[in-house]
C-alpha cells in the first residue's frame, strides 16, 4: 500500500507555498496564479493555522463581492484544516477527500507541517498502481 511520505518522495515540485493570517486576498491570489497552483497553506508563526484556496475566494470574495484589496486571508481561510500523517494511505486520503470534498490535504507530522497533497498527486499515484497490478495479472495469467 503506498504511503503519504512515499507519495512526497516521488512528487517533482515538493514546494508548499504559504501566506499569513494577514495577507491580503488579493496577494494570494496573485500567487497561486503565478506559481500555478489550487491552494495555500495559512501559517501563523510557522504553525498551520488554516488553507485557502481558489474555491474560497470564488464564494467568499466574488459571491460576497468583498474586496480583494482589503480583505485578509483569516476571513475566508479555511480553518478547521483535515490533515493526514506520512504514515497514511493512498486509499485513505482518497476516501477522506472523496467523503469531505477537497482537494488538497496538508502533510503534518509531528505538528510540522511537512508537504501538500493534490487530488492530481492521488489520482496519479492510484493510476500507476492500477497499471502495475494489471501488470503483474497479465504476467500471471501468461504464466
Amino acid at each position: 500500500m503506498i504511503t503519504v511520505a512515499e507519495i512526497l518522495r516521488a512528487k517533482s515540485n515538493a514546494a508548499v507555498y504559504s501566506v499569513t493570517p494577514q495577507t491580503k486576498v488579493l496577494d494570494a491570489v496573485k500567487l497561486l496564479a503565478e506559481k500555478g497552483i489550487g491552494a495555500l497553506v495559512v501559517l501563523d508563526q510557522g504553525r498551520l493555522a488554516g488553507i485557502v484556496s481558489e474555491r474560497d475566494y470564488a464564494r467568499k470574495i466574488e459571491l460576497l463581492q468583498r474586496s480583494s484589496f482589503d480583505t485578509p486571508i483569516s476571513e475566508i481561510m479555511t480553518a478547521n484544516v483535515i490533515t493526514v500523517g506520512p504514515r497514511d494511505t493512498l486509499n485513505y486520503c482518497m476516501q477522506l477527500m472523496t467523503d469531505r470534498h477537497l482537494r488538497h490535504l496538508p502533510v503534518v507530522a509531528d505538528d510540522e507541517l511537512i508537504g501538500l497533497l493534490s487530488i492530481g498527486d492521488l489520482v496519479k499515484h492510484t493510476i500507476a498502481e492500477q497499471a502495475s497490478l494489471i501488470q503483474q495479472l497479465e504476467q500471471y495469467i501468461r504464466g
